[in-house]
């Protein structure tokens, strides 16, 4: 993304690497202040992670979650998964729906993903893939891939993290 968590998290880590799908976003994010200057970036899939040599001892990816198609999320963590250390501890953060403040859901496929309409300042509209999981569903579907699975929401947020059980896969 455009790299709002990086600065904090770069703060504390000794190296990040920041990936991002589009190029724009990450010309955005490298002009941010650094003064480790321990952040690097690299346009990529998530889908289809770069291969870093070694592995990441943590994880973390903000609004991102909510826009992975229902049917991808396992392939995605399995991924994932491949790229971090045992005991790495990943960390997702997204936004709750929240009636009154949230952009509702326009409609649903059938999958069950759920979609939202929304316009920009040019006046044309999109339909964006936003799903809203529950802490259930991502206790259970992170449980999947790793252990000490945490959920907690906040207002307008939530937060999940677990940790990586075995190296280098899920």
């Amino acid at each position: 993304g455009t790299g709002y968590w990086t600065p904090l998290i770069a703060a504390s880590a000794q190296s990040v690497a920041a990936l991002d799908y589009n190029e724009e976003t990450l010309q955005i994010a490298r002009t941010k202040r650094y003064p480790k200057n321990n952040v690097t970036f690299q346009q990529g899939d998530a889908y289809a992670l770069p291969a870093w040599p070694g592995l990441f001892s943590g994880c973390f990816a903000g609004f991102w979650w909510s826009h992975i198609p229902l049917s991808r999320i396992d392939a995605f963590l399995e991924g994932l998964g491949k790229r971090l250390a045992r005991g790495a501890r990943v960390a997702f953060l997204d936004n709750r729906y929240v009636e009154g403040s949230s952009t509702p859901v326009s409609r649903r496929d059938a999958e069950g993903n759920g979609y939202q309409t929304r316009r920009l300042a040019d006046g044309t509209t999109h339909e964006v893939l936003k799903n809203f999981p529950t802490a259930g569903q991502m206790e259970k579907r992170l449980g999947r891939h790793g252990g000490e699975v945490r959920f907690t929401n906040y207002q307008y947020y939530w937060v999940a993290t677990y940790r990586i059980m075995s190296a280098g896969r899920t």
